[in-house]
């Protein structure tokens, strides 16, 4: 499979992982379907817009590519769908759903989060910079990131960024993995795992084991 497939596999597992965890977030805080379309699109694109307006591409992909937006908005309307049909059957939704919807949350979270840390670092790669290490491993922690935080404000609650579980650090480690690998001049294929699979499994870890930064209170 060539680095272009992978790319493609990320963009789209990336979308569909951040529009689920957009559309969830919107769920909780009781937003209609408008709101939840919204907040899943904003999710899917958010870091990817940051990132293309940063390196000058424009319009940003999502604009020339909707494609990416039609697939969060698709997403986002079986997650609303389902969770209506399963609320309709329970009152009041068991505590085994409410534990299968944190996981499926969290998952989705964290795949989306390794998938778009990898397309920012890759959107490096053909910029012209003496810093090119730096510049990739930004653009990959803002592309991984990006989503979220918009996610958040928009549904006016403190970023995960800021709070939970070294979950931009998590992105840093695969980013920086990533681009040592790509420097190395190693198949761009094994780049790409090695990103992806460092920011999924520290992000898994992290939040298994509770890992958070020190905080001054």
């Amino acid at each position: 499979m060539s680095s272009t497939e992978f790319i493609l596999i990320m963009d789209i597992l990336g979308t569909i992982a951040f529009a689920v965890s957009g559309a969830m977030v919107a769920v909780r805080k009781r937003m209609d379907i408008f709101g939840v379309n919204i907040l899943a699109v904003v999710t899917a694109t958010g870091g990817g817009l940051m990132r293309d307006v940063i390196i000058g591409d424009t319009p940003p992909v999502m604009f020339h590519k909707p494609v990416f937006v039609f697939m969060a908005a698709a997403t986002a309307n079986i997650v609303f769908l389902t969770i209506a049909f399963q609320n309709r059957k329970h009152t009041h939704l068991p505590p085994k759903f409410r534990l299968i919807y944190e996981k499926f949350l969290f998952w989705s979270d964290a795949l989306g989060l390794a998938a778009f840390t990898v397309d920012g670092v890759n959107a490096g790669l053909n910029v012209k910079t003496h810093h090119r290490i730096f510049l990739m491993v930004f653009l990959g922690v803002i592309t991984g990131v990006g989503g979220g935080l918009l996610r958040d404000l928009f549904a006016n609650r403190t970023p995960d960024i800021f709070v939970k579980h070294v979950y931009a650090c998590a992105s840093m480690v695969g980013a920086i993995g990533m681009a040592i690998v790509v420097v190395g001049r190693y198949e761009m294929s094994l780049a790409i795992m090695t990103g992806f699979l460092l920011t999924l499994v520290f992000r898994a870890l992290a939040g298994h084991y509770k890992w958070n930064l020190p905080k001054a209170l």
